[in-house]
Order: C-alpha cells, then structure tokens, then sequence
C-alpha cells in the first residue's frame, strides 16, 4: 500500500505541475502529461519498470472510456452519412500508408508478413491525443478538423479487422536452446505484452482466433440491443445514483474484458457498445458517469507513455530510432496532404490534417504486442516499434505547433461555398436560423408576416427546406446579402447567429445603414448584452431569461403562492431586470470587467435591494387585490 500510494503521488503531483506549466505556455496540456512522464520516469527515475507498466494497462481506461464516449455521439444514422469520407478519405489514408510503409520495410530486408504488420500499425494515428489537441485548441469545427475526425474514425474500426489479420500473418515458430539448455520457443515476452493473463485463444489456428474474435463483436452488440435496457431498467428500481455509475462502468469494464480475453482491443469493444447505444434512451445517463473518469484516465495514460520511453534502447541505436520515426511522420504526413488536396483540403486545413495525423497511435501498442503473441514479429524489432510510437507520440504536440506557425503565415485558401441568390424581400429579415431563430421565425410566419431567413451554415439551411421553410445560404454580416433581403425595406431584424462578434458587426451595419429599423438581438451573457445595446439595438433577449424565469414562477407556485401571485412576481421582476439592464449598461466599460468597476458594483447592489422591495411591494398588493 505504501508503494502505491508514493506511485500515486508522484504521478498526480507532475500533472499538478506540468500540464498548467504547458498550458500557460501554449503548449496543450497534453505535451504537458508526456513531459511530466519522461521527467518522473526516465530522468528522475522515480517511477518506472513493472509498476508504470501495471498502471499504463489501468491508464488505457482512459482510451477506452474516451471511443465508449465518442460512440455514444454517432448514432449508426450519422455513420452512414460520413461513410464518403470514412470509406473514402480514412480509407485511402491507410491503405496508401499501409503500402507505402510496408514497401519500407521489405527495402529493408524484411520478409512481407513483417512488413505488412508494421505498415498497419504505423497507419494508425492516436485518437487521445489528436482529438484532446484539436477539442482544446477549438479547430474540431474546421473543415481540416472534420477530416481528421473522420479519418480517426475509420482507423479507430479499422483495428476490428487489422486484429483479425494478425494471426493470418503468423511466422513459423523456430525452437532454440535457451542458456538453460531448455526450448525456448520465443513467445515468452509475447504472452507478457499479452497483459490480460488470460486468453480464449491461446493455442488456436489463426482461422480460429478470427472467427472468435468477430463472434465476439457480435457478441458486444447484440448485447447492447438486448441487454443494456433491461439491466438499467433493473437498476433504475434501486433509485441510488452510485448504481447508476457502477453500472456504467461495469458494462466499460465488461466489455474490455471480453475483449482482452479474444486477444482484441478494448477500446474498440467500447465503441461498438457506445454506437450500438447512441439511440438508447440511458446514452445521456452513460455519458454523465463516465466523463468524469475519462478525463483523469486519460492524463495518467499520456504521463505513463512519457515514463515508458525507453531511452537506454533509444542511446543505442539513436540514428536508426530516430531516423524511422522521423520517416514514419514524413511518409504519413506526405500521404495526408495529398489526400487532403484531392479531397478539397486547403491552406491551413490541408496542414492541420497532414500534421495532426503523422503520429502513430496508442493503438500502435496494442497491434504490436498482439502481434508478438501471435508470432507475428521478433522480440528485438518489436520493442524497437513500441519506442517508435511513444516517440511519434511525444513529437504530435509540436506539431501541432509547427501547424500554429505555418497558419500565421498563410491564409485559408478553402473556396467559400457560394452564397445564394436571394430572390424575396420580407417585413422581417431572420440572421441565423439556429433554436434560437426557428422558433422566432415560426411565430412570425404562422402569424401572417413574411420572413427572409439568412444563415450561414448550408445545412441547416437545407433541413429547414426539408420542412417547407425557404431560406438562404450566406453570410448574414455581408452588406450586399443584407440589402438584397431588403433592408432598407424591412420593418424589424433579428439578429440570431451565434458568434458574437458577427452578432455586434451585423447590429452596427444595420443602426448604420437604417437609423430607423427595430434591432432585435439574442444575447448569451448581460457583458453581450452591454455590447449589443451600445451597438444599436433595440430588444435584447438573454436566450436563457425567459425560460428561467418561468422556471422561477413554477418554483414560487408550489412554495405556497397563487397562479396570480407568481404571475405578478415574474412580471415585476422582468420589468425590474430591463429598467436595471438599460442603467448598467450606461455604466459598463467594455475594457474593464465588472468586478473591478466599483461604480457599477455599487449600483447593481443598490438595484438588487430594490428588487426584493419591489417584488414583496408586488406580491402584497396582488393580495389586496
């Protein structure tokens, strides 16, 4: 226990310090955990060995939590309409990375089922750290983080049959003398990379071992067809929040059991669960229970790759080491910008997923080790790769950064898709037509007022047709969309897009261009509405006022107050509020935030001691009357 519990602060005391000192330099928090490994591990040695191992194997937890969740997000449906991009790009990504590090490995004399084993290993990119880079650094959005997710994806499946392949591809075992004069048969360190202890199929044919292994895919998910529901149904009788979490992570667990013991990977096994139950009533309830122990998993995986870096093996054979990862990342990077052209990819996307994918993966350990237990490579060129993959691993945050510094350098040269004509002029112009301006739009509509409806997302414009709706594909802050929606014309604008920024720049075109016009804008904090006010408009809506102040009257219905009553409170309130809005907003500086502006913290005191005055003065009054 006391090893364990030293192990446990030392690894939890480099994260405290690393990753918030790599975050502040820029540098993602990822970059953060590997160095806090390699400091702890190989530097200082004060983790290492059998341990590091033995917790690297509970670290993978967090990449296996991590594909649970991302499968909860792609229902079978949204598979099928990326299968373009994950049949095509992900596909011809590692088909051609495949070949190409394949036909290195045969120039270097090795035999071809060697090669092909490394060509598909190498293939694969790291899902945990590409997408945490690209999620903190805000680039999932871009058409290049599209792609990359896509092609992460098709990897992330693509394991299923690489596993299965793998056994195909077994070398023939050749007995040697061990220095014990005993038969040593080569496969020894194979079943210690195989860290389960226990495999359903140890001694089988190769054929065997594939037919197991996709019977237990099945297995996984008609299992969560048929059983998830019921079990939760079951639990759901107990009425305790901890079962909620236990059984979610006992269907995790049991799942990457299951797989651990038909030699496949459990991450895989968990991302079949979550597709299979991203239709499920209970995926909201999954995704709650287990965020929390993903986040944690994950960081303690990145330090133990970094503290598993085994530089002794690395001083070695530095040229060879360093020379194969480095071409591991130019053959992968080379194929990624091509394919990138060819499917449309420019500027700094095009660089975003040529970079962001040159690594190999975490799934790279498992190929590898599955590989050595089925015979599929030698002992000394297997440890060989497991460095070249940590090292891959290591470089991927800087290139991310060498992606950050080509960006600045260049702009996006990604052909815009043309915006639409616009052939109607409406009495109220719609920018954005998100919840937010559907329901606006519905109303005005079914009330008998014409619309023009300007968005530039191109698919929601195409879900609304879908429905009867007409609207426009285009920017709504360019002027020339504007005016040809009529707004010199028309009577109100609504202002609903969700970057701020385009919210404040469409607003002050508009007070500009028609002094006139009544300005209606959503806001999502009172700093924007500040800002939208002084930009020029007219009703400023908090998106979550509303709702939350029905919510409130609700409350004040069942704590004793009459329908009457808590009407008249909300009314009061919302009065109060507007009154208070239009005061601070005289008083708010968009330089200075409003915990240090003392002027406006004295009066936002003095106007929430008026509300509770005016509010009671309103309950008592509605009482006489």
């Amino acid at each position: 226990m006391d090893g364990f519990l030293f192990q446990a602060s030392i690894y939890l005391a480099a994260a405290v310090v690393a990753v918030p000192i790599a975050a502040r330099l820029g540098l993602g928090s990822v970059l953060g955990y590997l160095m806090a490994g390699v400091v702890i591990g190989p530097i200082l040695g004060l983790v290492g060995g059998s341990e590091t191992q033995d917790l690297q194997h509970f670290a993978e937890f967090g990449v296996v939590m991590m594909l649970f969740l991302i499968g909860l997000e792609l229902e079978p449906r949204a598979l099928w309409n990326m299968r373009h991009k994950l049949i095509g790009l992900g596909g011809l990504q590692i088909g051609l990375t495949t070949v190409a590090i394949m036909a290195g490995m045969m120039a270097l004399g090795y035999v071809w089922t060697i090669s092909l084993a490394v060509g598909l290993t190498f293939a694969l990119s790291s899902t945990a750290i590409v997408l945490q880079t690209l999620a903190e650094k805000g680039l999932m959005q871009t058409s290049g983080g599209r792609s990359t997710f896509a092609v992460l994806l098709t990897q992330d499946i693509a394991v299923i049959p690489m596993l299965a392949l793998l056994p195909l591809l077994a070398l023939p075992v050749v007995p040697t003398l061990a220095p014990d004069g005993s038969i040593d048969l080569h496969l020894d360190k194979a079943h210690d990379a195989h860290h389960a202890g226990l495999s359903l199929v140890e001694g089988l044919p190769g054929w065997g071992v594939t037919l197991v292994t996709l019977g237990a895919v099945v297995a996984v998910i008609l299992a969560g067809i048929y059983l998830i529901g019921p079990l939760f149904r079951f639990i759901h009788t107990a009425r305790l929040r901890e079962m909620y979490t236990a059984t979610a992570l006992l269907i995790v667990i049991g799942i990457a059991f299951l797989m651990t013991l038909v030699g496949l990977s459990p991450a895989l096994g968990t991302f079949l669960a979550g597709v299979v139950l991203a239709n499920s009533e209970f995926r909201h309830e999954l995704e709650s229970d287990i965020e929390p122990f993903k986040g944690l998993l994950l960081g303690l995986f990145f330090i133990t790759v970094g503290a598993q870096i085994d530089f002794e093996t690395l001083f070695g054979d530095p040229i060879n080491i360093i020379g194969l990862t480095l071409a591991v990342i130019a053959i992968k990077a080379s194929i990624l910008a091509l394919l990138g052209r060819i499917f449309g990819l420019r500027g700094r996307n095009q660089w975003l997923f040529a970079l962001g994918l040159a690594q190999a993966g975490e799934f790279g350990f498992v190929l590898i080790s599955f590989a050595l237990q089925q015979n599929v490579l030698p002992p000394d060129l297997a440890e060989s790769l497991l460095l070249v993959v940590a090292l891959s691993m290591l470089i991927t945050p800087l290139l991310f950064i060498a992606y950050e510094m080509l960006g600045k350098r260049m702009k996006d040269t990604e052909a815009p898709q043309a915006a639409d004509e616009i052939d109607e002029q409406g009495t109220v112009i719609i920018a954005g037509i998100g919840r937010f301006g559907q329901i606006v739009n519905r109303l005005v509509r079914g009330s008998g007022f014409q619309t023009v409806v300007l968005d530039h997302d191109l698919k929601a414009v195409q879900r609304l047709r879908r429905f009867g709706v007409k609207g426009f594909f285009g920017d709504p802050t360019r002027p020339d969309l504007l005016n040809a929606a009529g707004l010199k014309e028309a009577r109100v604008l609504v202002v609903a897009v969700d970057d701020p920024n385009s919210a404040l720049k469409l607003v002050a075109h508009a007070r500009k261009e028609r002094p006139d016009i009544h300005i209606v804008a959503r806001a999502t904090d009172r700093g924007q509405v500040f800002r939208l006010f002084q930009a020029g408009a007219n009703d400023i809506v908090r998106e979550m006022f509303d709702s939350s102040l029905r919510a409130g009257r609700y409350v004040l219905e069942n704590l004793g107050l009459t329908d009457f009553e808590a009407s008249v409170a909300e009314q009061t309130f919302y009065q109060h509020d507007r009154e208070a809005v239009r005061e601070l907003a005289l008083l708010w500086k968009p330089d200075v935030p409003a915990f240090e502006n003392e002027e406006y913290i004295a009066r936002a005191k003095e106007l929430e001691a008026e509300l509770e005055t005016t509010l009671l003065a309103a309950i008592e009054k509605s009482n006489v009357a």
